[in-house]
């Protein structure tokens, strides 16, 4: 199936790995020009120099400073030479006990994980108005901001308001032709998991919670971003995709 992404400019945040970089590579591999936004340049060139149609653009960027996270739209117009779709995927999850986290650290996750992507959306949706074609904008979230997780109090809320702004800028901004979705991950095989994935016992007793029975591969999540990237999902808007092996849908 021809998605026709061919030619669309995207921005990808958090593309320096794991879901991210999988994201950019799924979307590279359909024909689009990806800006690949991360804060580390090594990592960034590694990608694009994996990709040899030249289609992704590596573009340093620090997720927690506003003033570069709204550029990033004129950015992407400047190097790619349009914007059709966002994916607000840059993240963190610092683990912690809340009775004693640094209130400091909860900020943190708020500006990375809930800010970056109301300043991108905005930057972006301004220019999908501005020139009339509409866009795409899909937000990585989680399953634990909607199921919640223990240590990770400040990314679960982060992630579940996360899921609200998405269905709020759906409403408003459908009649623009602009598409706002999420995907919300459970278990996958990144780096962020190596602990999981490095330890036999910690792996089996992770794997016994999923009714797939197994953690996901990054790039199981290339072609559900793909859909949601293409003019295919045109009358999506507002849904959240759990990809998880059915471990929310358990009792």
């Amino acid at each position: 199936m021809d998605l026709g992404l061919t030619g669309c400019g995207v921005i990808v945040t958090g593309a320096s790995k794991g879901l991210g970089r999988a994201a950019a590579r799924a979307l590279a591999a359909e024909g689009a020009n990806v800006l690949a936004v991360a804060r580390t340049a090594a990592s960034l060139d590694e990608l694009a120099a994996e990709n040899a149609a030249g289609t992704i653009h590596p573009h340093v960027c620090d997720m927690r400073d506003r003033e570069q996270v709204r550029a990033l739209a004129a950015v992407a117009v400047e190097r790619l030479g349009r914007l059709d779709v966002v994916v607000n995927n840059a993240g963190i999850a610092p683990a912690a006990d809340f009775l004693e986290m640094d209130m400091s650290l909860f900020d943190e996750v708020m500006e990375v994980n809930v800010a970056s992507i109301a300043v991108l959306s905005q930057a972006a949706a301004r220019h999908f108005v501005a020139t009339g074609e509409g866009g795409r904008i899909i937000n990585v979230v989680s399953i634990s901001g909607i199921l919640g997780k223990a240590t990770l109090a400040a990314y679960s809320a982060s992630k579940s308001a996360a899921i609200q702004l998405t269905r709020a800028l759906a409403a408003e901004w459908a009649r623009h032709d602009i598409q706002v979705n999420a995907i919300a991950p459970g278990a996958f095989a990144t780096e962020a998991q190596s602990y999981v994935t490095s330890n036999p016992d910690v792996l089996a007793k992770r794997v016994r919670k999923i009714p797939a029975r197994r953690m996901a591969q990054p790039d199981e999540i290339g072609p559900l971003v793909c859909f949601l990237s293409s003019t295919s999902a045109k009358f999506v808007t507002g849904a959240v995709y759990v990809i998880d092996g059915g471990e929310t849908a358990k009792i």
